[in-house]
């Protein structure tokens, strides 16, 4: 009777372990309707014209003549400008866990670094994350606006698991990509960084200072080692522009801004970090901002997105919870300047 109470007791014990170790890979299956930042997508200009009901914040206006001509193909048109729901980004503590698809547990048959938190010497927290980068270009898959040129026309899809990267957690190989990592490994570079969380607690950040990711810390390295983890919101924004800047630098994420994206998409191997805006997507869908009683222009804390390196203290409180609440999806918007062609040639 005592050996099969004792086995009972194990079984017990094995199945909650195993409930557990299970439980631990938490997400959600976005719904587009009432879990996107909508309004982020404004303001929109059409030749010239702004449309910008929610008074959101914008930037790389193109102006001058309100018409465009394209060489390749062929076409004139006028100038439209938007923030395009493009990618969607997962920030988690386990290997594998797709937030973005409901939580499920991949089982590629190999181990790869898990979360973690430590401190350092100087006890300070550090922590280390591994991000899922998906193809979600919003409009285009919804089908909301058809046949149009200046949408990005691709199907959601995982583009990049930070598991199969080598360099995503080691600080010397990342070095590799960054190199100029050793030029902002010292207390002024480092301490610049708060010009940059003013301008983006203000505005937008600020390109000078490139190494830097606003209020989150510092840009480098291009990985998932954060070295000043204050939260999970905090620490996973970081994750969210660090990995961004990763795939400019490696080539996979071309800019869509400004001039130069009028005819077509450029390379730009460091991030202008003025061309992305973000929202949460889980644990909490970040829809609709806390009300506000300040003027324009300083109103964006009633928005439900914002720029890269906004600092966290504004909109991501109550946002990080046990268990449930400790794994982070974000949707990315970036700028977009197009040459809306009326008329083509040539086919």
């Amino acid at each position: 009777m005592r050996s099969a109470r004792s086995l009972l007791l194990g079984l017990l014990v094995l199945l909650s372990s195993l409930s557990a170790s299970a439980a631990t890979c938490k997400g959600k299956f976005a719904n587009p309707i009432t879990d996107i930042c909508w309004s982020c997508v404004f303001p929109i200009y059409i030749a010239g014209a702004k449309i910008n009901p929610f008074q959101q914040e914008d930037a790389h206006i193109v102006g001058g003549n309100p018409a465009c001509w394209c060489g390749n193909p062929p076409k004139i048109g006028v100038k439209v400008a938007f923030w395009e729901p493009l990618r969607r980004v997962d920030v988690v503590r386990e290997p594998f866990c797709m937030a973005s698809l409901g939580g499920i547990k991949m089982d590629p048959g190999f181990d790869a670094p898990a979360h973690g938190r430590s401190k350092t010497q100087a006890q300070t927290q550090s922590s280390f994350y591994q991000a899922h980068w998906y193809i979600d270009p919003e409009i285009f898959v919804l089908q909301a606006v058809l046949d149009n040129g200046c949408l990005e026309n691709l199907s959601f899809d995982v583009a990049y698991l930070t598991e199969l990267d080598p360099l995503w957690n080691d600080d010397e190989l990342t070095r590799i990509l960054n190199p100029d990592v050793y030029l902002f490994a010292n207390i002024p570079a480092q301490a610049a960084c708060a010009a940059d969380c003013v301008a983006a607690t203000a505005g937008f950040s600020n390109n000078l200072f490139y190494w830097c990711a606003g209020c989150q810390g510092p840009l480098y390295p291009l990985n998932g080692n954060v070295g000043a983890h204050v939260g999970g919101v905090q620490a996973s924004s970081i994750i969210v522009q660090r990995l961004t800047a990763k795939l400019h630098r490696e080539g996979l994420m071309w800019g869509a801004h400004g001039e130069g994206g009028l005819c077509g998409y450029y390379p730009i191997p460091l991030m202008d970090k003025t061309a992305y805006k973000y929202q949460m997507l889980y644990p909490i869908p970040q829809t609709r901002g806390s009300p506000s009683k300040i003027s324009p222009p300083q109103d964006w804390i009633g928005r439900c997105c914002q720029p890269f390196g906004r600092t966290t203290a504004i909109w991501g409180a109550g946002r990080e919870f046990p268990f449930e609440g400790e794994d982070f999806v974000y949707q990315i918007f970036r700028k977009r300047n197009c040459c809306q062609g009326a008329v083509k040639f040539g086919g």
